[in-house]
């Protein structure tokens, strides 16, 4: 089996070493860069399958290395840095970041969201389902493709995983901790600025009106819910059946 990469990027040689060192002793293989072109450079050239990143680097800083990754990949990335604002973790999130950790930090909680941010992107094993159609969204589960007015729309993992979780459940208000802990995991559960940073992402890719949003519909105070155009929008509660999805059986 193929070692996972992780791009490592930060202008400290004593946090670089450190992290690498403990990440190469759980059998991951690991690159190293120490600048924001540094690193644009080695994830074109290497295709990691998870960056680490810094945010205070000369030249080019760790927000428009983020930026500059989500224009060409939907690699995941966890923003290492000693910036605690909400406001930093905010517009690192809306950026394109899948995680957030603040220093100092410890090796264990390091390892344990580079684990689930890796499991995210590999996706969970997924029955075979037919292709899910909702006015001008259209979900292809078995390929992970999603179309909207017929254009492919590009989602990081983490909002195809958002995603598919609420076409799995149309019409059903799922709470916050639910969406937390079956999208991010059980560790995350608490992360509700996660979600909203999440929820306007996804609205903004595939709503067209992202501030009158028809498919992902808030609940207040409770979390969210998937409405499919023509259905019942009427919440269910656990236990209730949705009216049938529009499906395509065919194969391409």
């Amino acid at each position: 089996m193929q070692r996972e990469t992780i791009l490592v990027v930060d202008d400290d040689p004593g946090i670089l070493a450190f992290i690498k060192t403990n990440l190469q002793a759980r059998g991951y293989r690991i690159l190293t860069a120490t600048s924001g072109p540094e690193a644009l450079s080695a994830a074109a050239l290497d295709d990691p399958d998870l960056v680490i990143l810094d945010l205070l680097m000369p030249d080019v800083d760790g927000m428009e290395v983020t930026r500059a990754l989500r224009e060409r990949s939907t690699v995941p990335i966890i923003v290492l840095s000693a910036l605690q604002q909400d406001v930093t973790k905010v517009r690192a999130l809306e950026l394109g970041a899948d995680d957030y950790m603040t220093k100092p930090f410890s090796v264990e909680e390091l390892l344990a969201r580079v684990r689930a941010v890796l499991r995210r992107a590999r996706g969970r094993p997924q029955p075979p389902r037919a292709v899910v159609r909702a006015g001008d969204l259209e979900i292809d589960f078995p390929r992970s493709l999603v179309r909207v007015r017929g254009q492919p729309v590009h989602l990081t993992p983490t909002e195809r995983r958002l995603l598919e979780e609420f076409a799995s459940h149309p019409g059903k208000i799922l709470s916050h901790a639910t969406l937390l802990t079956r999208v991010w995991g059980q560790e995350y559960q608490n992360e509700a600025q996660y979600l909203r940073v999440y929820i306007r992402r996804l609205r903004r890719k595939i709503e067209r009106d992202p501030d009158r949003p028809e498919f992902i519909v808030t609940e207040p105070r409770v979390g969210y819910r998937f409405v499919l155009p023509g259905e019942d929008e009427r919440p269910r509660a656990d236990g209730e059946t949705s009216a049938p999805l529009t499906t395509d059986t065919t194969t391409a």
